[in-house]
């Protein structure tokens, strides 16, 4: 007999509702959500293979421990009897930056990706972080850290009341968006459309995205913070600057303003390959439209200005008023967030508090590059890693130089991989602990409702009960924080416990909390949930900005409420929020911070540099997310292929023909793959999607393995980098073509 229950996607970033229809102890069916207060219905082909991603016979179930130098399947106790046993030796002997710990992207879809690093990285004391973020959206931390104070403060794009959006290096329709957490994101585009909006597209590809908008602009690859300097230099230049109430809050628009006047449309255009007058034309219309909206993602953050691209968004933002704004972008709050404070000057940001060890490369937001793990790995010598924490992370796959990784890996003392698969990464691991599938998991998107383009709070319980044998992943992390932290064999629940403390104690003594005073014993013994995670989610709740504070608010919310409400509870749309957002340390918007300022010559230097004959940008599919889905059947196969596009004018002058094979060579090595000739790529650009490269010995992902592809990554050695962020430079890299047949 079968039955249906409610479940948020963890997929993909867009984090829609979906209603499962289930059969004993299996997903057989998935569709949209009707009811969902955020996502109405909306499903892509991602949500709708959850049953298959669920159901993937190659996630394994026990343990996997190895002896031998052989994994084999293990009970729980053993595991992490052995993780208790190895990795406290280590850095009482080494020290705690013995240990590096790596946080892959689908940490931020899991309720125990977000609950439990703070306290496992705060009991291993290590300075050695290191995340998918330095290969996605650091840049974009660094460039609100600066501008605003807050790296986590990132406006989104007001999607349904813009006028007009201006958007670079991003493919919505394929990806659903990244930073910017927007359920039906094409929908969203085709209604701005609709209304009688704009939409600009800049991308060297015409995307699906690109196809839809009023305009694209075919831009080089790598150039768009010249692109967006020269925009700012125009609005300047022709009195266009129109900052409105955010004038009073504004710091440094003199110097701004002297610091890009150099970048005139003539002077970019040869770099960018945009004329000067489509570039004056853009800066016009965004300046005059009602409301407007800059946004740019991956693919003007993975280059070699990714900063300056992403600090140069928002200024455009604020020269034309379009940063908190409706219809602009706005500052989103969410249901877990911390509630709002009075205004005020706060702590600033930093960059470079610390640095790695062997290259000498700055932190950003507490992270090194991922780029620098290999090197730390390698070079002997005090602070040396000699184990490594990988959780939910494929840095073989998703890192540059995969190979040297790869033997980097095999050289650990000891290695602890959280999960579900034996890929390319956690095939090196002495220990691998298994998650259980998505619907044996409560959700609740901390981190992406962040993003939202809509204020909203939805929680989900696990859909089926845990399987006889499996771990709740919240435990596996819980048990993992103890297990390195002395405290083995101790009941998980008293790391949440302790955590509850922590938060209680803090709140109890802040003049400007709701329980400022209270007994904080008190507090923690009238919070509800099934177990500690949902104890913690109460408190956070509780003490958000919507929160009843503990009954100071009986309206606010509470657990048991949004468990009232299983569609979610939808919490308006998003409100301006400056100047209380902003922890700068004048408490003002700083347009032109030091670090941003001192790496303006490099842009401008930028503008002598000969452009490679040859260059190569990454793809995205809609039926993929990096190199998660590629063992899911129905989403690996028809568009979804690693081929090298390429345009028919370069194809013919190489000597390329359509599906035959080529040889790519970059900086760091050499991969083939086959040809797809296409006019949807400009000359001078070839593009190969990331992900993929499946063939690695000692793996265990059948349908990936079938169909293994080549990665991306292995033509990079490391070495190119946004210097502000420590960000892998992944697109807009010269490459060489050879036909192989």
């Amino acid at each position: 007999m079968s039955r249906t229950a409610l479940r948020i996607c963890p997929l993909c970033e867009a984090t829609c509702g979906l209603s499962l229809t289930l059969e004993g102890g299996r997903v057989t069916g998935a569709r949209g959500d009707v009811d969902d207060v955020f996502s109405q219905g909306f499903i892509c082909p991602k949500g709708a293979s959850f049953g298959e991603v669920d159901s993937d016979p190659d996630r394994f179930s026990k343990p996997l421990v190895r002896r031998n130098g052989v994994l084999e399947e293990a009970s729980w106790a053993e595991a992490f009897d052995l993780i208790a046993a190895r990795l406290r030796p280590i850095t009482e002997q080494y020290g705690p930056n013995a240990v590096g710990v790596v946080l892959g992207n689908p940490n931020v879809h899991t309720m125990a990706g977000a609950l439990y690093p703070v306290a496992l990285l705060r009991a291993l004391g290590t300075r050695n972080i290191f995340t998918a973020s330095t290969l996605d959206q650091m840049p974009k931390h660094v460039a609100s850290g600066l501008l605003f104070g807050d790296p986590m403060a990132i406006p989104v794009p007001d999607l349904e009341r813009t006028g007009h959006l201006l958007l670079l290096g991003a493919n919505p329709l394929e990806s659903n968006g990244s930073l910017c957490t927007a359920p039906d994101f094409p929908g969203k585009l085709k209604a701005l459309r609709k209304r009688g909006g704009t939409l600009t597209v800049v991308d060297p590809r015409r995307t699906r995205t690109a196809k839809l908008a009023d305009r694209h602009v075919a831009i080089r690859p790598g150039t768009d913070a010249l692109l967006l300097a020269s925009i700012a230099q125009v609005l300047f230049e022709e009195k266009l600057t129109t900052p409105g109430d955010l004038d009073e809050q504004l710091e440094g628009m003199g110097e701004l303003a002297c610091a890009i006047r150099e970048f005139t449309p003539e002077a970019v255009a040869a770099a960018c390959d945009v004329e000067p007058a489509d570039i004056r034309v853009i800066a016009r219309e965004l300046a005059a439209a009602p409301t407007a909206a800059v946004y740019g993602r991956i693919g003007s953050c993975t280059v070699e200005h990714g900063t300056l691209a992403s600090w140069l968004v928002d200024v455009l933002n604020i020269l034309t008023g379009n940063l908190d704004r409706p219809g602009g972008v706005l500052f989103p709050l969410s249901a877990t967030d911390r509630a709002p404070r009075p205004a005020g000057p706060g702590k600033g940001f930093a960059l470079g508090r610390w640095h790695s060890r062997v290259g000498g490369h700055p932190e950003a937001k507490s992270e090194l590059p991922v780029a620098a793990l290999a090197e730390e790995i390698e070079t002997p010598g005090d602070g040396q890693i000699r184990a490594v924490i990988a959780c939910a992370a494929n840095p073989v796959l998703s890192a540059p130089d995969g190979d040297r990784l790869d033997r980097a890996l095999a050289g650990l003392d000891f290695m602890v991989s959280i999960d579900p698969y034996l890929n390319e990464t956690s095939l090196h691991a002495d220990v691998v602990l298994p998650p259980p599938p998505p619907s044996q998991s409560a959700h609740f998107d901390f981190t992406f409702n962040s993003f939202a383009v809509r204020n909203q709070v939805r929680y989900t319980r696990r859909a089926l009960p845990l399987a006889d044998g499996r771990m709740d992943e919240c435990e596996i992390h819980a048990r993992l924080v103890l297990a390195v932290s002395g405290r083995h064999g101790a009941d998980p629940g008293a790391v949440d416990a302790m955590l509850v403390d922590h938060a209680l104690a803090t709140a109890v003594a802040d003049p400007h909390s709701p329980v400022h005073g209270q007994d904080a014993e008190a507090l923690a013994a009238r919070l509800t949930g099934a177990n500690g995670p949902e104890r913690r989610l109460d408190l956070m709740l509780r003490l958000g900005p919507y929160g009843d504070g503990f009954g100071a608010d009986p309206d606010g919310l509470t657990l048991e409420r949004v468990l009232a409400h299983p569609h979610g509870i939808d919490l308006g749309p998003l409100k301006p929020r400056l100047p209380q957002v902003l922890r700068t340390r004048s408490g003002r918007i700083e347009l032109l911070p030091a670090p941003i300022a001192a790496d303006l010559p490099r842009l401008h230097a930028a503008l002598k540099v000969r452009p490679a004959s040859l260059v190569l940008v990454g793809r995205r599919h809609l039926r993929s997310n990096n190199s998660w889905l590629h063992n899911i059947p129905a989403l690996n196969g028809g568009s979804n292929r690693c081929t090298l596009q390429i345009h028919p004018e370069d194809a013919a002058r190489l000597g390329l023909a359509d599906g035959a094979e080529v040889r790519i060579t970059a900086d760091g090595g050499a991969v083939a793959a086959p040809v797809e000739i296409t006019d949807s790529v400009r000359r001078g650009v070839v593009s190969l999607p990331h992900g993929w490269g499946h063939s690695r010995p000692g793996s265990r992902l059948a349908v990936a393995a079938g169909r293994p592809g080549v990665n991306v990554n292995q033509l990079l050695d490391g070495s190119r980098l946004d210097p502000l962020s420590g960000t892998s430079v992944l697109n807009g890299f010269p490459v060489e073509l050879v036909p192989l047949s």
